[in-house]
């Protein structure tokens, strides 16, 4: 049995008595089975739930016992319930009735509300349920209900000429009619003529192309050729209200667009996403077969019939061509992708196979196997060796594994054929548990990488998260719309989220994807891609050089002024700004964003106890691969020794003289001699080499609560002078290469370096952008400095200081690569 189809919304009829709201309510076909019941639900306005779709709240949630909580105002409730065919065609919201132990909760001036109606069907399990979209907003402010009987529902079945039913007419009418009906006919032929006559017009070339229109201009329209990308020719051909009001923008009014979008919390944000059509009118039969139920990892996310991804048919297995995918069109292209869920255990095979028979050659995960807790899909490869899914056998041949994204390589092969296709599949892990990214450069670099990866002959990229419709929305969304900014310098992303919509229900499933994908954009627009090949670097920095006339400044100077184009907002800074933690800061303005601070365990009764002014920062491979933190102070001392112990840090990395220009810019936070005691931990000095480039010294640190102990090892460069930068990068990338080697040769690889300089962001930020820098160009032979600088800019304010230090760190990757005979030749 199947969910019943889709209703239309409630609708809203009038205000009355200035306490209550009377609605028009839908009701829902039986084609498929007799309903139970019918809820009405009430969704009193909150900002937690403008991004939910009607689907999206569980019945068990609004039940009575969970809703009447005095600290759930805002909650979401059901109002009534009707019996079978009993739900009436207008109702008063308000009342404060109750229908079969619900409560018609009396409105509040001044409160907005949403209602929908969901239609359960009669079935034991009643777990089949359609629910209709949401009315417009409702209040007790807007007009009153018009006077006299309120409107009935219309009767269907009810013939124009039953012969149950006499009208009586008296004469006086009858002449009348003789009169109207001829007047109507001159109407309807008129209207007839005026539709000929346009159809027609539109057929033949336009002549004048200044002439006003009411729907934005196509090429078709001003005789050039027709759209040929899917996103234009549904604007073509549907019309909607939401379509004509929201255009394509131009990027050089993105910026500003946007800004008016986040304007009073979001506001226009949340109007435009709800505008967006939902597109649940369409049908997902194969979805509701019996057979096909298990395949779905999320029963309210449905494959629609008419974009499913259709797979070759198994002699004896009902159902075998059917998958939860749908293909989403890109741009200028259709099917350019595949949304699909996360695999089940049981689909693996149909999703192997789908693989190949749609030739595909790229995977986009969107989501870890867990997340919360919670699984989120099934691990569908094999972690070594080969595996065998139905008729498909996988071998795993490379992983590559990095701070934010993976890289897997597979041969796929089929039963009974000697082929064998190379499959990548590319994982981002930087989108967070809950939300979205704080940044968008990470997930612009994976989206890259990705295209690079796939060849242009390729079969549709296939997407996929937990759902197959959120993050998986955002990546198609964003994907094409970095190749329509190329292409036109445009984008339509309310345009290709609708149509999107129509191919797979609850694509970008919240505001704030919406809004994230809007970021992203935008920082794609304002930098650029600053990538380029290692090979290229030399040329790269001697464009960098020259001044631009326009601006009287170098290229490099206007590339590292781009860098400070991000809004900071205070609230960013939470612990750092509390006071008690304030005379922890050695400066008042480089403070640790809250996001990515370095969390110390709490001393109970102390407040403060677990701040440090210290920032978690990724590397190229791994997450939180640094710690980037300022010189200790004298009252810091013992949190800096707390902090290594605590995050398993055993390499210091000092980028500063305790004295310079006569300032002090560091405590010397080490014993000498003899060893010292901070707080629960002892310090003993073991040994210390002076190298030409740096000192190292190693302590022995024993927790004195239980004895355990470790070495640490703290390497001081001393060739960084007083003013500017070194002459040259050799040395700096010597220490670098030493830093890192001692890692590895102790098996570090889940320890974070500590770094620091004086306030622990100008040389602090050039250590770790070259140490990303360097290890990039080896895996992939490209580098992004600008990027990389504005990715640690997003975890620790003013990463690499000064334009002399951004500068550096080209100079220093260029000597790099000058030291390797396939860069240079």
């Amino acid at each position: 049995m199947a969910a019943p189809q889709p209703m239309v919304e409630p609708d809203f009829y009038g205000v009355v008595n200035h306490e209550e709201i009377q609605v028009i309510l839908p009701q829902a076909s039986e084609e498929y089975g007799p309903i139970s019941h019918y809820y009405l639900i009430v969704v009193p306005e909150d900002k937690s739930n403008l991004h939910k779709q009607p689907d999206q709240f569980l019945t068990d949630e609004m039940l009575p016992s969970r809703t009447n909580r005095h600290d759930m105002s805002n909650a979401p409730y059901i109002a009534a319930m009707f019996l079978q065919r009993n739900i009436p065609y207008t109702f008063h919201l308000g009342s404060g009735d109750t229908y079969h132990n619900f409560t018609n909760k009396k409105l509040e001036r001044g409160k907005r509300y949403r209602i929908f109606v969901r239609a359960v069907v009669d079935t034991p399990q009643k777990h089949l349920y359609t629910s209709s979209p949401f009315s417009e907003f409702l209040a007790l402010d807007m007009r009153e209900a018009p006077v006299g009987e309120p409107p009935q529902r219309p009767d269907p079945n009810t013939a124009s000429h039953d012969e149950g039913i006499h009208v009586k007419v008296n004469t006086a009418e009858q002449g009348l009619i003789w009169v109207v009906v001829p007047i109507i006919a001159a109407f309807v032929l008129c209207f007839f003529l005026i539709i000929v006559y346009i159809v027609k017009r539109k057929n033949q070339p336009c002549k004048n192309p200044d002439t006003a229109v009411t729907r934005p201009l196509m090429a078709a329209d001003l005789g050039g050729p027709a759209p040929t990308d899917p996103v234009d020719m549904r604007r073509l051909n549907f019309q909607t209200p939401g379509m004509i009001h929201h255009p394509p923008i131009p990027i050089s009014e993105l910026a500003n667009h946007i800004e008016r979008l986040k304007a009073n919390g979001n506001l226009k944000f949340s109007q435009e996403y709800e505008s967006i059509e939902p597109g649940q009118q369409f049908s997902w039969e194969n979805s509701n077969m019996e057979i096909n139920k298990p395949k779905n990892r999320y029963a309210n996310v449905c494959a629609y019939d008419h974009s499913r991804v259709i797979l070759s048919t198994i002699e004896g297995q009902p159902g075998s061509d059917y998958i939860n995918a749908n293909y989403c069109d890109g741009y200028r292209k259709h099917n350019a992708y595949i949304a699909t869920q996360g695999p089940l255990t049981h689909t693996f095979a149909d999703f192997w196979r789908m693989i190949w028979e749609v030739e595909s050659t790229t995977i986009v995960m969107m989501t870890r196997l867990e997340e919360r807790m919670r699984k989120k899909c099934d691990q569908y490869w094999p972690t070594r060796g080969s595996e065998t899914y139905g008729q498909m056998t996988v071998t795993i041949t490379a992983t590559q594994e990095l701070a934010t994204y993976s890289i897997r390589t597979f041969h796929l092969s089929r039963a009974g054929r000697n082929e064998s296709r190379e499959i990548k599949l590319v994982q981002f892990v930087g989108w967070p548990d809950h939300g979205v990214p704080d940044n968008p450069a990470p997930f612009l670099q994976f989206l890259r990488r990705t295209r690079s990866l796939t060849p242009s002959e390729s079969g549709p990229i296939v997407v996929h998260c937990s759902a197959g419709v959120g993050r998986t929305g955002c990546y198609i969304v964003v994907d094409s719309m970095l190749e329509r900014i190329e292409k036109e310098k445009m984008v339509d992303i309310y345009g290709h989220v609708t149509c999107l919509r129509a191919q797979r229900n609850y694509m970008v499933q919240t505001e704030e994807q919406y809004i994230f994908i809007h970021d992203a954009l935008l920082e794609a627009v304002v930098c650029g891609n600053t990538e380029i090949p290692a090979t290229e670097l030399h040329t790269h920095i001697q464009k960098l050089m020259q001044i631009i006339p326009s601006e009287n400044i170098s290229a490099m100077e206007m590339e590292f002024k781009k860098l400070a184009n991000v809004k900071i907002d205070s609230s960013k800074f939470v612990s750092a700004n509390n006071p008690v933690n304030k005379d922890k800061n050695r400066l008042v303005h480089i403070l640790p964003f809250e996001s990515t601070r370095v969390c110390l365990s709490v001393d109970r009764g102390i407040e403060g106890s677990d701040y440090i002014n210290a920032s978690f920062i990724d590397g190229y491979r791994f997450r939180m691969a640094y710690i980037a933190t300022q010189a200790p102070l004298q009252n810091t001392a013992e949190d800096f020794w707390r902090m290594l112990w605590e995050h398993n840090s055993t390499i210091i990395v000092m980028l500063t003289k305790l004295k310079e220009m006569g300032k002090e810019k560091c405590t010397q936070y080490w014993p000498d001699t003899r060893s010292v005691r901070y707080q629960y931990y002892v310090v003993d000095p073991v040994a210390e080499y002076n190298m030409p480039q740096y000192k190292l010294r190693e302590f022995k640190v024993t927790d004195a609560r239980d004895g355990s102990s470790r070495t640490v090892r703290q390497f001081q460069f001393t060739e960084w002078p007083e003013q500017g930068v070194p002459k040259s990068g050799e040395a700096f990338i010597d220490f670098i290469g030493q830093v890192h080697k001692t890692k590895e040769q102790f098996g570090l690889e889940n320890s974070p370096i500590t770094i620091h300089c004086s306030a622990g962001v100008g040389r602090t930020g050039v250590f770790i952008t070259l140490s990303i820098v360097l290890e990039r160009m080896q895996y992939e032979g490209v580098l992004d400095v600008f990027q990389t600088v504005r990715i640690l800019r997003s975890q620790r304010i003013h990463m690499v200081q000064t334009e002399d230090q951004y500068q550096f760190c080209y100079r220093a990757a260029l000597e790099y690569l000058g030291s390797f005979d396939h860069y240079t030749n």
